[in-house]
């Protein structure tokens, strides 16, 4: 049986730290799921498309991933997919709080559902797509926090955002 894992995120936009997190998960399980969330309150800087469309060309070398729109319950959608594992990054102390409450719910709604924590890689500790978009809005250099393939079209979209 495939063991398959969820990764979720809003991925607004992808950084290297996503891509760090994807990687290492998917040298962990056999399938990886990429799922980009629909968060109904917030206002996304990229459409879900284009979110997806990023994340392809940023993974495109990395085996056993698939990545999809997700909007609902993330322990309903993991057992309509088999899913035994949701992999969340975890960047600093505060980020744990937050997502032991989620992996509890999660693990109450489907008590079959594991939640691994991967630590972010040191590099990418302080990196969050939050300041990824506040850089680019005042035209500053995000090179060292996005995929090459895609520093055009997020700094481009992001660039002059204040």
């Amino acid at each position: 049986m495939k063991k398959i894992a969820i990764c979720p995120g809003s991925f607004d936009p992808v950084t290297l730290g996503h891509v760090d997190i994807i990687t290492r998960a998917a040298k962990m399980f056999d399938k990886v799921i990429v799922a980009v969330l629909v968060n109904p309150s917030k206002k996304p800087s990229f459409s879900i498309n284009e979110r997806i469309e990023l994340l392809k060309e940023a993974t495109a070398d990395i085996e056993r991933i698939e990545i999809v729109s997700f909007n609902g319950l993330l322990a309903s959608y993991a057992k309509e997919k088999n899913a035994v594992a949701v992999v969340k990054g975890l960047r600093v102390v505060s980020d744990f709080e937050y997502e032991f409450q989620m992996a509890l719910t999660n693990k109450k709604l489907n008590p079959e559902l594991e939640t691994i924590f991967l630590t972010t890689s040191a590099r990418y500790m302080y990196l969050s797509s939050s300041m990824v978009k506040q850089v680019a809005s005042f035209g500053g250099d995000i090179s060292d926090f996005v995929p090459d393939c895609l520093y055009d079209k997020i700094y481009n979209r992001l660039k002059g955002d204040v």
